[in-house]
């Protein structure tokens, strides 16, 4: 069997019972380490399991599938995911791989940033089509993400916004001399995705959000040390939301009072807030 566990966002202790049992009847464990981090490393997961994890990386899960699946139509296989298991269509490929050879898969569903957002106040279903926004490089600045959130501004629809994780990426040189060296690891922050969300509306210039709109910066969510942060892009550009993981969110027009009140719990600036609030969304504070 192969079982699919989601491990949550936060620590080792995240994880359900039901996917702490099928880890600890596995006879080998995989934690996917490429799409999502969790808040503790490797050894904490080993301690709490009494169980060695091995780390699973890009080119493992979508090149080297086979290593993770051997043997798992004879004995019990783990494979961890940070979040919930279909937080990433690889994982979606790895599951139909093992269906392609024979093997049963069962899959243990934990929280994601996908519905844990609901953290910040703003209502799940009224959120739109998730985006992702990478890191700009000199010759690179992808802005295909931008007619997701316009088509969801016309909706009134809150945009979630998941940001860039590099790991284990090697750098141009190193790639043409085929080195596997790796540069660090990098985590998009608030202040980053802000600003790049800014330089392609002053590009676009079609409105789907403006330096003055509303959203909600998160970090860490799910840990004892979250913060999150309301305010407008402009005004998240200067917020210090710490270590990663960090996501963002685009308010939409269809702003609930529930919704704005807990808004104003976590305002960057609670007297722009409520000119924003009335402004924007006709609700006064």
């Amino acid at each position: 069997m192969l079982y699919v566990i989601g491990l949550g966002l936060g620590d080792e202790r995240d994880i359900t019972v039901k996917g702490l049992e099928a880890v600890k009847a596995s006879e080998r464990v995989y934690l996917e380490s490429y799409t999502s981090i969790l808040m503790v490393d490797k050894a904490k997961l080993e301690e709490f399991y009494g169980k060695e994890v091995l780390v699973a990386h890009r080119e493992t899960v979508e090149s080297e599938s086979d290593a993770i699946l051997k043997d798992a139509d004879k004995v019990d296989v783990s494979f961890l995911v940070v979040g919930d298991p279909f937080g990433a269509t690889t994982h979606t490929d790895l599951v139909i791989r093992a269906h392609e050879l024979g093997i049963k898969v069962k899959v243990v569903h934990n929280a994601s940033i996908m519905n844990a957002v609901g953290a910040t106040g703003l209502q799940l279903y009224s959120f739109g089509q998730t985006i992702s926004v990478v890191f700009f490089t000199d010759t690179w600045r992808p802005d295909s993400f931008y007619d997701r959130i316009k088509e969801n501004t016309a909706l009134g629809l809150h945009t979630l916004c998941l940001l860039d994780i590099k790991v284990r990426e090697q750098s141009i040189e190193n790639l043409m001399r085929d080195r596997l060296i790796y540069e660090p690891p990098r985590y998009m922050t608030v202040n980053q995705a802000a600003e790049q969300l800014i330089e392609v509306e002053d590009k676009r210039c079609e409105k789907a959000y403006t330096a003055d709109t509303l959203a909600v910066g998160v970090s860490r969510v799910g840990s004892d040390d979250q913060v999150i942060k309301a305010g407008t892009l402009r005004q998240l550009l200067d917020v210090d939301f710490g270590a990663p993981l960090h996501s963002l969110v685009l308010v939409g027009h269809r702003l609930h009072l529930l919704e704005a009140e807990i808004l104003r719990e976590n305002a960057v600036d609670l007297d722009h807030l409520n000119i924003v609030l009335k402004r924007d969304y006709n609700i006064d504070g």
